[in-house]
């Protein structure tokens, strides 16, 4: 009966021991600043939904003309600073 017991004890109190296990490093993604491009274009877009709906008579086809002009604007020119400093 004592082995018994043991044996039950040993049986139900080794599911909450658990192995030791080795710590794992995880890497830290790091983030890659934005290119001249997209950084460029966010904000000529930004401005020129601002101005875009400022100058024109119906404010929501103003913003969306502006915000598409402006970001397209953006673009070209951070795509020329990009070349200039060697970012493709």
């Amino acid at each position: 009966m004592i082995v018994t017991f043991a044996f039950g004890l040993t049986a139900v109190g080794g599911n909450y021991i658990s192995p030791v296990k080795a710590q794992t490093v995880t890497k830290v993604k790091t983030k890659k600043p934005w290119s001249k491009r997209k950084k460029n274009a966010v904000i000529g877009g930004a401005s020129g939904a601002v101005v875009g709906a400022a100058v024109s008579h119906k404010k929501g086809k103003g913003a969306i003309i502006g915000g598409a002009v402006g970001a397209a604007g953006g673009y070209l020119y951070g795509r020329h600073k990009d070349k200039k400093a060697g970012r493709h």
